[in-house]
């Protein structure tokens, strides 16, 4: 093969070298499927370019784009790259001070915006911005400018774009990725083509050749799905961009792809829907449905021929119509963003649907490690990709080392020397530990955790809003790796009496009161009052009242009275279990 791949828009002239086509990348708009050939996308692309230059775009400029994924997106990523400019990726649920900040910070001159909604939301930043700031829109838009615009200038201006690509090197930055911290303001993440261009080749190994077309859904603002959508431009893989979650049932019949990329939090959706359907049969039918179920949940790689012989029958009868639910044509899904409960990952895997679950981080490029067909442990995330080295710290934090790890944070050295040390090592703020060969995560060194649909939450803030309340002693927040964030709360029990007198409800002890209905009732709403000041991921869906205060002496907190999580979630365990139990058989709404 000709081209070689060194900067991430070499993809471009490898792909038209070795497998140009009729859809190389297509995206579902307004219920219509907009498809790109492999000449039309290159075509826009470097008329985009050349519309850019005209704007004074060139290496070391900050362009952004804020849109849902769908072909122009990739099309503005890599007409922005191939003149050496940063690519910035703005969340389109950004708050506005977020974009605020990223814009003054990055210092970045234009932004593309998919729709009239986040038009409106960034002219409005951009008016309290001092320096010039051009909007283009990928919807037409009334009082915007679109982005076809630009490429028409493009058209008439005569530029070689050689020269542009050949001043860029794999050490330079490609892209700036912010991620917000536990507290305080984003920190914009420095990638370099080289950190993508081996992360996405030594993934790519992995992948089994029969993939042909992905579908794609999780937001290219982050790193996992971004570097995928390379990977499959890499591996002669289609790519079709499904309109929103909402239609992604009839976007997965319509594709009926090999592959996808995912968050545990939807195979969760997707198994319980099928649990669902199987709860509604009788007779011999639900017999045989929950049969499978259970010869699933004990699936291992190392199976004998009486396992194998059973499976068999299984596929047949009931896991077949699994696959066809998804296409009838995948090979694999790939899993990332937070942990996926083992239980889950061997039902998949039996069912002939393999999840390749991996670990990573927007430091990392993102892929540290992953579980794959020649190497897989249920219950870790694999081992790691070549080139990419991990070690386990003294006090259990994963380190790692090699091409994936950043450049650093942007203008924030303090925070890149505080997060690279002397030797090389990123420490990722996970804890983890080596089972042969295999990594496993077993804690999170900061305190934020991420739910199982891969948002991240920041326990504190919430607790001490929740705090507020007159009525609330001691709160925890918890969540990692659950599909909604939970609470335990210890409630202030002398104010709790004297509101219980009010409302004429007796007062046995401490066990009676906060069982009793009318005190629940209370507790909720002053959960969904708190609720309203934080993201819908954020919110607290279910909490667990407990008769005791945490203390010193019990353990459950530090001198400095701070809350000892993990002794409180070991103690609290079965309570916890049961409020997610509660969850899904009461609050499917909660799903």
């Amino acid at each position: 093969m000709s081209a070689s791949v060194t900067r991430v828009f070499d993809l471009l002239k490898y792909n038209q070298e070795n497998f140009s086509k009729d859809e190389f990348i297509s995206g579902k708009i307004n219920g219509e499927w907009l498809k790109y050939s492999t000449h039309q996308f290159c075509e826009v692309t470097d008329d985009l370019s050349r519309g850019l230059t005209t704007l004074g775009i060139a290496k070391g400029s900050r362009v952004a784009i804020m849109s849902t994924n769908r072909p122009e997106w990739n099309i503005g990523d890599y007409a922005i790259m191939q003149l050496g400019a940063y690519q910035i990726p703005l969340y389109p649920t950004l708050a506005e001070h977020d974009v605020k900040f990223i814009i003054e910070d990055a210092e970045i001159n234009v932004v593309f915006v998919g729709d009239a909604q986040l038009f409106e939301k960034v002219k409005k930043v951009v008016a309290d911005i001092k320096h010039d700031v051009k909007i283009y829109s990928f919807n037409k838009i009334e009082g915007a400018s679109h982005w076809q615009e630009l490429v028409e200038i493009g058209k008439k201006t005569e530029v070689d774009l050689e020269t542009y690509r050949n001043a860029v090197t794999p050490d330079d930055i490609l892209t700036l990725i912010y991620t917000s911290g536990t507290t305080g303001t984003p920190k914009g993440v420095m990638l370099t083509h080289d950190n993508l261009v081996q992360n996405f080749k030594k993934s790519a190994v992995l992948l089994p050749p029969n993939v042909t077309h992905a579908l794609s859904f999780l937001p290219l603002s982050h790193i996992f799905e971004r570097m995928i959508s390379y990977l499959y431009a890499y591996l002669n893989i289609a790519t079709y961009y499904a309109e929103s979650m909402d239609t992604i049932v009839a976007d997965i019949q319509f594709v009926k792809p090999s592959g996808f990329s995912t968050v545990p939090r939807l195979l969760e959706k997707v198994y319980d829907k099928i649990v669902e359907k199987g709860k509604s049969l009788t007779g011999i039918k639900r017999a045989i449905f929950f049969w499978s179920l259970s010869l699933a949940e004990k699936y291992d790689t190392d199976k004998n021929w009486w396992y194998t012989f059973k499976l068999g029958i299984a596929r047949k009868l009931v896991f077949k119509k699994w696959q066809e639910a998804l296409g009838g044509n995948i090979q694999v899904i790939i899993s990332g963003g937070a942990a996926l409960n083992p239980r889950l990952a061997r039902v998949f895997w039996a069912a002939g649907l393999p999840v390749f679950e991996g670990y990573g981080l927007t430091e990392t490029s993102p892929v540290i490690s992953v579980n794959h067909f020649d190497a897989i442990k249920f219950g870790s995330v694999g081992k790691p990709i070549e080139g990419v080295e991990v070690k386990i710290a003294d006090d259990g934090e994963i380190l790692v080392k090699g091409h994936n790890v950043m450049k650093g944070y942007y203008n924030k050295p303090e925070l890149t020397d505080e997060a690279i040390d002397n030797e090389g090592f990123f420490h990722t703020g996970d804890i983890g530990e080596f089972i042969n060969g295999y990594l496993k995560i077993t804690d999170r060194k900061k305190e934020m955790f991420k739910t199982a649909g891969g948002k991240y939450v920041a326990p504190q803030m919430i607790e001490n809003k929740l705090k507020e309340a007159p009525l609330i002693e001691q709160i925890m927040v918890l969540g990692e790796n659950r599909k909604f964030p939970s609470a335990l709360i210890v409630p202030n029990f002398e104010a709790l009496k004297a509101w219980c007198k009010i409302k004429g409800i007796d007062y046995a002890d401490h066990d009676t009161l906060i069982n009793n209905k009318d005190v629940h009732e209370k507790y909720h709403k002053l959960l969904d009052e708190a609720n309203k000041e934080f993201g819908k991921w954020e919110q607290i869906k279910q909490f667990a009242l407990l008769p005791k205060e945490w203390s010193i002496d019990g353990g459950e907190l530090t001198p400095k009275l701070s809350l000892k999580r993990k002794v409180i979630l070991e103690k609290s365990k079965d309570v916890i279990e049961k409020i997610y139990k509660d969850a899904e058989n009461y609050h499917p709404e909660a799903k």
